[in-house]
């Protein structure tokens, strides 16, 4: 990964944290206070070791020092409570506003922008990478202020009582941070390459579960578990990359660390003996120096030890950077209601659009839907049929040209006001793990049940809903496991029976289904279409007979338009469609 890239990540990651800095400030806060109550309680333990030992102190004389003991470790154990709590509950903080942020872009992206992500990799996104931030603002950040404030507050009363132990300190400090970062000057990058790999793996776990019975009916699932293998070897190699230098880090400051303390110590020692020239060193300062010694040093351990946080919060960031600074259309500041009436007139005014440089999906697109038509788009396939529809939801924006809904642009329109004004039925609809109530509540969960009887009465759905056990209240699994694809149709037509929108889109929702389902589904379409405006999208040349306006495409452009009759008559792309599908004019 490129320097900029880890850059922009660690970056983002200093940004994410302004929101709770003043919950990071008293993390620190408390974390000062229990380093000034271990250098006290260090003083406590000197003096204890001093009277016991060459003073010979009676147990009554040694109590006040006993109860300042257990005052000091009460209080660190309150402070270090304190501390963990307000920091984990910052953390939690910057990750449950980070996971609205990005579901909310992803809403905005939409699924026309979202197509070629895939779905187990995006998961592992909003789940496992956010989730790898908490250590970073939980410890890392608070511990970065603390390897710097705790060994200055240590040297302010270690100096006084003996300089050369201070001056070992402040000379070998400085190395640990030093040889630090020159070890882990790669790690970074080695953290981004294992996240990607994770990402990867967790897409294709996904698409393997979801695809299950696929890879057993083609007798590929072993193929599919090598291939998941290789994957999960890959990023064992990953991991154990990163785990190495994190050893070899934490290696190069226990090194330095232990020498310095044991410079400290050798010294102090000779000085206890009088075996050096400057003179003897009282007990109790040399031992209140010793105890000092290496918690001068806990701090940079514990940085040391969190440092890998970092890392792979940066490395976990990338992906998420990548997610939020995704562009996608700005709504305007002030957005107009939808424009007032039962019905709307639709009208696409010169619209082209690209889903990428030199890959135009619609060139000057100009057509009309009136109010209450029933209107079919047709053309072969990639002739722009599917951009329009996603133009309409608002889920692409033109790259030029204007959609005027009733005169107002679009673009202008307040999107999730436009949304409630429309029904969408696509090809396959998306069933949700739930009850068959909860589903088809989906669009209007305020209704009654009334209402949801009657909509799933006039999509022909109540027949199978009330012939199961447990009727509306039927759990069914992921992706309308439990239901034919009949079944999951006539579902989705009863969500949109239960919107009573104005305007309804499909996608055409019997291009798969058997003579039966097919003609279930029809007759909903054909009660769906009474007193609104329908748009469809033609798969089966057969179903557009009654339209009252088909729109051929082709490569982006309007061709040709009119009836079926019309357009047999002119014997252009319509009617070549027609004599190749076979279907009977």
């Amino acid at each position: 990964m490129p320097d900029t890239g880890t850059s922009s990540s660690a970056d983002w990651l200093k940004r994410e944290r302004l929101p709770i800095r003043r919950s990071l400030l008293q993390v620190v806060a408390l974390g000062l206070a229990g380093g000034l109550l271990l250098i006290g309680q260090a003083g406590l333990l000197a003096s204890l070791a001093d009277a016991v030992i060459l003073h010979s102190a009676t147990l009554a004389g040694l109590w006040p020092l006993l109860w300042g003991l257990l005052a000091v470790f009460l209080l660190r154990a309150v402070l270090i409570w304190a501390a963990e709590r307000t920091a984990f509950a910052a953390a939690a903080r910057v990750k449950l506003d980070l996971r609205r942020r990005l579901f909310a872009q992803l809403q905005r992206l939409g699924p026309a922008r979202l197509a070629g992500a895939s779905s187990g990799e995006l998961s592992s996104a909003l789940l496992d990478n956010v989730e790898a931030l908490e250590g970073y603002y939980a410890r890392f950040l608070p511990q970065m202020a603390l390897a710097a404030l705790l060994p200055l507050t240590i040297l302010v009363f270690v100096l006084p009582a003996d300089w050369f132990s201070g001056l070992v300190l402040v000379l070998t400090a400085p190395l640990i941070p030093i040889f630090m970062a020159l070890i882990g000057k790669g790690a970074e990058t080695l953290n981004q390459r294992q996240w990607r790999r994770l990402a990867i793996l967790s897409a294709r776990l996904l698409d393997g579960i979801q695809g299950l019975t696929t890879l057993k009916l083609f007798n590929a699932s072993r193929r599919e578990a090598q291939v998941i293998a290789r994957l999960s070897e890959d990023y064992r190699h990953s991991t154990m990359a990163v785990l190495r230098v994190a050893f070899l880090s934490s290696l190069t400051l226990e090194f330095f660390a232990s020498v310095s303390i044991a410079v400290v110590a050798v010294f102090i020692g000779f000085r206890l003996l009088g075996a050096l020239g400057w003179g003897p060193i009282d007990f109790r300062v040399g031992f209140f120096v010793l105890l000092l010694a290496p918690e001068f040093f806990q701090p940079l351990r514990n940085l040391a030890t969190q440092y890998h946080a970092r890392m792979e919060a940066i490395g976990a960031a990338e992906r998420l950077v990548e997610i939020l600074e995704q562009p996608f259309a700005e709504s305007v500041a002030s957005p107009r209601p939808v424009p007032p009436g039962e019905r709307f007139h639709i009208a696409f005014e010169r619209v082209s659009f690209a889903y990428e440089p030199g890959r135009a999906a619609l060139e000057e697109l100009s057509l009309e839907v009136q109010p209450g038509q029933r209107v079919a788009l047709v053309g072969p396939s990639g002739a722009g049929k599917s951009t329009v529809v996603s133009l309409l939801l608002g889920f692409l924006v033109p790259d030029s040209g204007v959609i005027r809904i009733n005169g107002e642009p679009l673009s202008e329109i307040d999107l999730a006001a436009w949304r409630s004004q429309l029904a969408w039925v696509p090809q396959r609809p998306r069933i949700f793990h739930g009850s068959l109530r909860e589903n088809i509540l989906l669009g209007r969960p305020d209704a009654d049940e009334a209402a949801l009887r009657r909509a799933a009465r006039l999509a022909r759905a109540d027949e199978f809903i009330e012939r199961l056990d447990q009727g509306y209240d039927t759990q069914v699994g992921e992706r309308g496991q439990g239901l034919s694809g009949g079944q999951a149709q006539r579902i989705a037509l009863a969500r949109a029976f239960l919107r009573d929108a104005p305007l309804v889109l499909l996608d055409e929702a019997t291009a798969s289904l058997d003579a039966e389902s097919e003609d279930l589904v029809q007759a909903g379409i054909d009660e769906l279409a009474r007193g609104r405006t329908l748009v469809v999208i033609a798969h089966r040349l057969s179903t557009v007979r009654d339209a009252d306006q088909i729109l051929v495409l082709d490569h982006g452009r309007l061709v040709e338009q009119g009836d079926h009759h019309t357009l047999l008559a002119r014997q252009g792309l319509y009617a070549g469609l027609v004599h190749a599908y076979g279907v009977a004019a």
